[in-house]
Parts: C-alpha cells; sequence; structure tokens
C-alpha cells in the first residue's frame, strides 16, 4: 500500500501537467550561475554596476553636461567612456564590439546614457559566459595578458570611473544613494 501511495505522489505531478493547457510558450531553461572566477567576476560587476546606476539616475539630467574643465570627460562622457571600454575591452575576451559610434559625443541624454551603459554591462556578463579558458593569452595594449587579467582589467577600470563619478555627483551636491542614511 505504501508502494502505491508513493507512486501515486510521483505520477502527480504529471498527471497534473498533462491535464494543464498545452497552449502556453514554452519558457527558456534559466541561465546556470557562473562559478569560480567567472562567478566572482560578475558578482563584482553586479555590485560595481548597481552603484553606477544609481548614481546616474540620481544626479539630474541638467547636469550630465557638466565637466570640472574645459578639456575634461562631462558627466555623460565618462559614463559613455566606460560603455565604450566595456563594448572595447569584451572583444579581448573573444566578443565582438557592436556597432556603436562615438559613444562619448552622441550618446548625451541621461535616459540615452543610462539604456547605453546597461547594455554594454549585459554586453559584459556575455563575453563573462562565453569565456572559457581563462589562461588564454592575448595582446592588450602591447601586454601578454590571460583572459582572467582581462576581467580583472575591466574591473578595476570600472571601479577607477566609479570613483570619478563619485567626485562628480558630490561636487554638484548629488549624494550617492548608497551614502544616504
Amino acid at each position: 500500500m505504501k508502494v502505491r501511495i508513493a507512486l501515486f505522489a510521483l505520477l502527480l505531478p504529471t498527471l497534473a501537467y498533462a491535464r494543464a493547457p498545452q497552449n502556453t510558450v514554452p519558457r527558456p531553461a534559466a541561465t546556470p550561475p557562473l562559478t569560480g572566477f567567472r562567478g566572482e567576476f560578475v558578482a563584482n560587476l553586479d555590485e560595481v554596476q548597481a552603484k553606477l546606476m544609481d548614481l546616474a539616475q540620481s544626479t539630474p539630467a541638467d547636469k550630465y553636461s557638466w565637466r570640472p574643465a574645459k578639456d575634461v570627460r562631462s558627466i555623460s562622457e565618462v559614463y559613455m567612456h566606460i560603455a565604450g571600454s566595456n563594448y572595447f575591452l569584451a572583444s579581448y575576451l573573444g566578443t565582438p564590439v557592436p556597432a556603436t559610434s562615438d559613444l562619448e559625443k552622441s550618446v548625451t541624454r541621461k535616459e540615452e546614457v543610462i539604456a547605453e551603459l546597461r547594455r554594454s554591462f549585459d554586453h559584459l556578463r556575455t563575453a563573462a559566459a562565453k569565456t572559457t579558458d581563462l589562461e588564454k593569452q592575448v595582446k592588450l595594449f602591447n601586454n601578454n595578458i590571460s583572459h582572467r587579467g582581462v576581467m580583472l582589467t575591466i574591473l578595476t577600470h570600472i571601479h577607477e570611473h566609479l570613483g570619478q563619478s563619485i567626485a562628480y555627483a558630490r561636487t554638484n551636491g548629488v549624494t550617492p544613494p548608497w551614502s544616504r542614511q
């Protein structure tokens, strides 16, 4: 009797599925989370992206053209420099650069800047997911470097410009959202 109950319990979900309407659109299988160094890379990428996006959202649109000096990048140009570099550096992981124009000069409106920045981070995640040989060597800025080194360069670059963006924001009276208490 216990065997029949156990067997029925195992078959019940199958019977319920068979009776369910079959006109639903199948969902794609979820991508398994990355592990090891690639997982750590994506976790750090998520964290720095969240801060950049929060800061970009908190900065008033009329401040996006502000620059600290004549020949220094404006707020929007810094964000677009990050996006362009995300695309460029991902190419060293074997993910081609999407067709873009000079982002720093052509994308200046707050909504467009935020959207392009988001796309560039998605591009990096795709590159990380496709990168399976972390020790593969490439030539970056005339130096031999591994894919792991490229990924570290990407994170270092983004964090460097996060710091710059924080200074720009504070100079314009914007407190980073994560600092507000």
